[in-house]
């Protein structure tokens, strides 16, 4: 079954060279609005679904992207594969700003728990989340970085706290002492949310500043943020084209079945407003 890749990012990221754009959708979810029209298009063949995480402009604090909507949306859209490219804050002295993680763990510090997952209702259900990435889609990434001369570092730890407010000391110092590795604001809740949609989900981390723990280096602001990310948007189109082109869009990996043992509540007891409301969540079981 050919299944269709969804790349969440900035809105740059689609006026990639290679990418012949068809269509702009606007999905309708029962978890709302997402943040934005999906651009629609094909990279080497495959079909490739854009999402600027904030909405074009970046109109959205993280914590008002809904993320249900979202995920709903692109797996909607039959996508079976997630890249996600994120700007974060390093938490490591090796990481330096420019530098790239690709983060194989999260600590979850937000406290939106209710929005982190799709089930509820009379349906229960807990996904196994000990290894939140996508072991086939990191290394593919991993190649992409390389092939195209990224300064890549492999596996990592990212924290994701609520925001809208950077760090304060305190917290930067606390975070570092845990052996966290990188520090955002959003991707968690991508991350949960695609595994409970058996979407295969991997993340590009770019690294933006040094929080502010760093006594040597200038505490994190916007212009700092947007300024590496600004140096690094044609890095980051490389990568995400180079990847997709090596995605095998048929293959079934263990994130696809991410489910089948996961829910817990009898199917004779699952209200039907709530199997309307998960749709494609469920499908295949319904």
């Amino acid at each position: 079954m050919n299944q269709a890749i969804g790349v969440i990012g900035g809105s740059g990221l689609y006026s990639m060279e290679g990418f012949e754009q068809n269509e702009e959708r606007v999905v309708e979810t029962p978890f709302g609005e997402p943040s934005d029209v999906f651009v629609g298009g094909q990279i080497s063949g495959k079909q490739v679904w854009f999402l600027p995480r904030h909405g074009r402009g970046h109109r959205l604090l993280p914590h008002e992207i809904n993320h249900r909507a979202n995920l709903w949306a692109m797996k909607s859209l039959g996508v079976g594969f997630i890249l996600c490219v994120a700007a974060v804050g390093s938490l490591k002295e090796a990481y330096a700003p420019r530098d790239i993680v690709l983060p194989d763990q999260f600590y979850d510090r937000t406290s939106r728990r209710a929005e982190h997952t799709f089930f509820g209702d009379g349906i229960a259900a807990h996904i196994g989340f000990a290894e939140p990435v996508s072991h086939g889609l990191r290394a593919l990434l991993l190649a992409a970085c390389e092939a195209e001369g990224a300064k890549v570092h492999d596996g990592g730890t990212y924290v994701n706290m609520d925001g809208p407010a950077f760090s304060s000391k305190a917290e930067s110092f606390a975070n570092r002492q845990l052996g966290f590795d990188v520090i955002g604001m959003t991707n968690v809740a991508e991350a949960k949310l695609a595994r409970e949609a058996e979407m295969a989900l991997a993340t590009m981390a770019m690294v933006t500043d040094y929080d502010c723990w760093h006594e040597e280096e200038e505490a994190v602001n916007v212009q700092t943020v947007i300024g590496h990310l600004m140096a690094n948007a044609a890095l980051a189109q490389k990568v995400v084209k180079r990847t997709i082109e090596s995605i095998d869009v048929e293959s079934q990996w263990m994130e696809h079945q991410a489910l089948e043992h996961a829910i817990i509540t009898p199917k004779e007891y699952w209200p039907e407003e709530t199997v309307k409301k998960l749709g494609p969540i469920v499908e295949r079981f319904v």
